[in-house]
């Protein structure tokens, strides 16, 4: 869901002279350049001079209480034998052509490590996405990331949809995802990238309801 290269074009075009006083001024967001053009230096530039994500789509307290289920299976199967690291969004993972992408969950195997930088990962072994339910976010999360991540060659993509009450695991193969499986409430979602990792599907939706 959370994405910093997915921005909405519905900001206002008043010029900063003409915003009133204590009000945000929209004209600032002309002087950077329209979504899916940030370079490397002006994404790092701007993320990291602000205390606020730039982004649109805001999470429901249903999607970060999935997340964080997720979050906490993922690091207590991880752990135990340091197999790697997970974490929530807010970690930025770079991809081969230098653009950034911030998944819900991203995770990164004990193997991999040298990838990891304290300011990005420079890809992932494992991102997860939860869906949101407005349209433009179900098309960004269920096909334009699935050819995104597909193209970064991350390994192993989840689609968390609680509209449909699935889970979908996609696995590598070449250079796009096969369909290791959808899993619906009764059954267990499995990972390939992480054998012997398992989730009950109908605890993650249900952990939405606290």
């Amino acid at each position: 869901m959370f994405d910093r290269l997915d921005t909405s074009s519905s900001m206002s075009t008043t010029s900063p002279l003409q915003q009133q006083v204590g009000q945000p001024t929209w004209g600032v967001a002309h002087l950077y350049p329209v979504q899916g053009n940030w370079t490397e230096i002006e994404y790092l530039t701007l993320t990291n001079s602000t205390n606020h994500r730039v982004e649109f789509t805001m999470p429901t307290e249903a999607h970060q209480l999935m997340m964080v289920y997720l979050l906490y299976a993922l690091g207590n199967f991880l752990s135990p034998n340091q197999l790697g690291l997970a974490l929530p969004a807010g970690i930025r993972v770079r991809l081969p052509d230098g653009k950034f992408r911030e998944p819900d969950i991203a995770l990164m195997l004990a193997k991999h490590a040298q990838r990891r930088t304290n300011d990005y990962w420079n890809g992932a072994d494992l991102v997860v996405e939860i869906v949101s339910d407005d349209p433009e976010s179900r098309r960004r999360d269920l096909d334009d990331k699935r050819t995104v991540y597909a193209a970064a060659q991350i390994p192993e993509y989840w689609i968390v949809d609680p509209k449909t009450q699935q889970i979908t695991v996609l696995s590598l193969d070449g250079e796009r995802y096969s369909q290791h499986g959808v899993f619906a409430p009764g059954h267990r979602a499995t990972s390939v990238v992480l054998d012997g990792f398992a989730v009950d599907v109908a605890s993650v939706f249900n952990s939405a309801k606290q």
